[in-house]
This record gives C-alpha cells, sequence and structure tokens, in this order.
C-alpha cells in the first residue's frame, strides 16, 4: 500500500465540481496517486493507493486507486467504511470481510471473452470531453411516471431512466448513420444472483449489453430505450448459466456508451469522523477505454451526478443541447 499526504492553496470548491478547463483538469489529476502504466497495475505494483490531500479551506479530497483484480467498487466501499469505523473507535467492522467463498459459481466463457473484448479496446480517453453532469431531480422523476403510466405501473429505477436518456441524447449528438449498430453496456452487481456471503469483497459483477440500431435509439421514445435496459437486466440471472458466446459484432469503439453506476455502493456512506462526503466522482483521467459514464449518486436537491467522458470536443455542444431537452 502507499500512501501520500499532500496540501494545496487552492479552496475546495475550485474543484468540487469538473470543469473543461486545462488548469482545473490539471489540478484534479494531482490528488490521486495513479500505476506507472495508468491502464493497469502491474505485478510489482501496490494493491492499493491513497492520497489525501487538504485544501486551504480545511476541507480535504480522499483519492483512492486499487487493484480490481482484489475488489470490486462494492468490495472497496465495504473496506473504507470499515477504515472510518475502526478510526471512529469500532473494536471491528460492522460487516465482517469474506474474502474466498468456494460456493461461488465461474463465470461462464462466453462472460469471460466479452469481458476481454472490452478491456482490450483502444482508449479514446485522450481525445473525449469530460463534463459533469447533473440530472434534475424534477426530470428524473417525470421520466420514471411516464414509463410507469405506459407500461402498467412497471416500476423504473432512476438509473434506468438517466441511463436511457444519456445514451439517447448521445446517440443524438454524434449523428451517425439511422441503420449503424450502437452498443451500450453497463456494469451488474450479481452477488444477490450467485449467492455471495455478506461481506464479500472480491469481483462479482458482470457487463451487460444492449445493441440496437442508431436510429432506434436517436429517434425513438426513450420509455422505449428504458424498456431495453429493462429487458437487459432481466436477463442477467439466465447468462450466469449461459455458456454459449453472445455475438456482439463488430462494434467501432466510439460507437459504444459504457455505464458504472455507483448509486448504491455506499462510497457516499464513508465517515472518517468529519461526516459523510460532500462529493464522490471519479477522477476522470481513469475512464474506461470507450466512451463512459460514471456515478449516478445524488447531489442533494440538485439531482442526480455524472462524470461523462461520452463525446469528443466536436460533439460536446451538441450534446449538451440535446440533455437541455431533457432538462
Amino acid at each position: 500500500m502507499v500512501f501520500v499526504a499532500a496540501s494545496t492553496s487552492h479552496a475546495l470548491k475550485e474543484v468540487i465540481c469538473f470543469d473543461r478547463s486545462p488548469d482545473v483538469r490539471k489540478l484534479l489529476d494531482e490528488l490521486v496517486v495513479y500505476y506507472p502504466a495508468m491502464t493497469t497495475c502491474g505485478p510489482g505494483d501496490p494493491l492499493l493507493m491513497v492520497q489525501v490531500t487538504e485544501f486551504s479551506c480545511g476541507g480535504f479530497v480522499l483519492g483512492v486507486i486499487w487493484n480490481h483484480g482484489v475488489a470490486d467498487g462494492a468490495g472497496m466501499s465495504q473496506f473504507l467504511q470499515a477504515v472510518g469505523e475502526l478510526a471512529g473507535g469500532l473494536p471491528s467492522p460492522s460487516v465482517a470481510p469474506v474474502r474466498w467463498d468456494g460456493s461461488l459459481p465461474s463465470l461462464p466463457p462466453s462472460v469471460l471473452e466479452e469481458q476481454e473484448h472490452m478491456l482490450s479496446l483502444d482508449p479514446l480517453n485522450g481525445d473525449l470531453a469530460t463534463l459533469d453532469i447533473t440530472i434534475p431531480l424534477e426530470s428524473i422523476n417525470q421520466i420514471r411516471s411516464d414509463f410507469s403510466g405506459r407500461f402498467h405501473d412497471q416500476p423504473c429505477t432512476t438509473f434506468e431512466a438517466i441511463l436511457a436518456v444519456l445514451w439517447r441524447c448521445r446517440t443524438r449528438a454524434i449523428r451517425l448513420d439511422p441503420e449503424t449498430p450502437v452498443l451500450l453496456m453497463f456494469v451488474a452487481d450479481v452477488r444477490k444472483h450467485v449467492g455471495a456471503k455478506k461481506g464479500y469483497y472480491g469481483n462479482c459483477i458482470i457487463d451487460q449489453f444492449v445493441v440496437a440500431t442508431s436510429g432506434a435509439v436517436a429517434d425513438g421514445d426513450v420509455k422505449d430505450v428504458i424498456m431495453a435496459i429493462k429487458h437487459a437486466k432481466d436477463q442477467i440471472p439466465g447468462r450466469l448459466k449461459m455458456m454459449a458466446q453472445q455475438e456482439l459484432g463488430k462494434v467501432p469503439t466510439y460507437h459504444m456508451m459504457m455505464a458504472s453506476s455507483w448509486r448504491n455502493l455506499g462510497f457516499d456512506r464513508v465517515d472518517f469522523g468529519s461526516g459523510r462526503p460532500a462529493r464522490v466522482t471519479s477522477s476522470g483521467k481513469d475512464m474506461p477505454p470507450a466512451p463512459a459514464v460514471q456515478g449516478f449518486l445524488s447531489s442533494g436537491r440538485d439531482g442526480v451526478s455524472v462524470l461523462a467522458a461520452l463525446v469528443t470536443e466536436e460533439h460536446a455542444d451538441a450534446l449538451l443541447a440535446e440533455l437541455a431537452k431533457f432538462v
């Protein structure tokens, strides 16, 4: 493990919201210790690296990077909450850690092949505009209500509503041929599907996919996009047993969109003694190789915030214009 203590003359309010300006991006990049290879942890690298940066106003930022082979997001959140509990005087964490559980099934070869394919993509990070986006609660609730009204009171989660809006707006912004395939990938926690024990902190996630034509996503009703996402989520239990390769097709990286929700991981509940964090987000520099969005965390009364690296600068204004139609 590596621990770095740092300080800055800046005030926390200067970086609490992500900015597209080079000066703010440079400051944000200095709040985290990165692995030398940037995209992966090497055999000789620490499994966990932590940096605490104190700001002139008295606030601080905790930057954490870890080897994903040790824990997934839920597992790392559990670890950080345990550190906070021990720092607060508890003799042991409220959730006992479980590392090895022999009862967990192995992932089917098809799932492993798909994960390897996604990891092998040539990264676009340097060419993508990083945007700090907040979707108002009023807009989210209206979309959820409209969906339930059309589909006989079926529920629609906040994640599903926001993901559908972002995918639709992004697809409109990049202006592809209507018959061009586009792909949505989102990370799914499968602990409840495989019977993982409480406290298991290893990787227990899979990637789930939705494939459609650009025209169906861009020009279709957002409620139909939500239904496609719900169908993909419903297929997760069966997919864990499936052995046949799921054909993704040769979708170019820029025609993909990846999503990772931190909404239920617990990072926003971590407390080291001074209260819960004012903001939890990705650093922006360690985004996935394809266009991606992370977060989906509450930003108080304002709504739900996401950190998005979805489009190049060429399409950034078009994306924001499409989003403005919903917010």
